[in-house]
């Protein structure tokens, strides 16, 4: 006798989600970091953009460390290693990056967000840009907190 309990259509349908969910934010990840990756001092100049920091030295660090830490939360996720750990710290630094775009809305900065390549002034940034990126990333982050609430953990090497 079988002690498996059968998957129901809702069952079904939030593995499907979370399988959206988990892959859809580890492509995103990925694809945010190695962008960032492959061209530093393009990382530098969005990450200036935002006026935020004024010491160099911590400027060129998170260059280099914010493409690891995105590339190295893309690996986590594809590979389903500590996959709730790694979506609530996904999670969290996208609220880091609303907070940013919303800051630099707020201030009237005209840059693109950077997000997933070179970002930095532009005048033609509108309120419009800053709303696109505010609902898209609000979208990532609701995937980032729903793996993280329930991840999929099939084909996951250490949940």
């Amino acid at each position: 006798m079988s002690t498996k309990i059968p998957a129901t259509k809702d069952t079904r349908s939030l593995d499907v989600a979370g399988i959206l969910a988990r892959f859809g934010m580890a492509m995103v990840w990925l694809w945010s970091g190695y962008t960032k990756f492959i061209d530093t001092f393009g990382t530098t100049q969005s990450i200036l953009a935002y006026e935020l920091f004024s010491n160099r030295q911590l400027v060129n660090f998170l260059a280099i460390a914010l493409p690891v830490t995105e590339l190295l939360l893309g690996a986590l996720l594809l590979l389903g290693v500590f996959l709730r750990a790694s979506s609530w710290f996904g999670a969290a630094l996208m609220l880091v990056f609303m907070v940013g775009i919303a800051q630099a809305w707020a201030r009237g900065l005209t840059i693109d967000c950077g997000c997933f390549g070179t970002g930095g002034e532009n005048p033609d940034v509108t309120a419009m840009t800053y709303i696109k990126e505010l609902i898209r990333d609000s979208i990532f982050l609701a995937a980032s907190l729903y793996t993280a609430r329930r991840p999929f953990t099939r084909f996951a090497l250490h949940p």
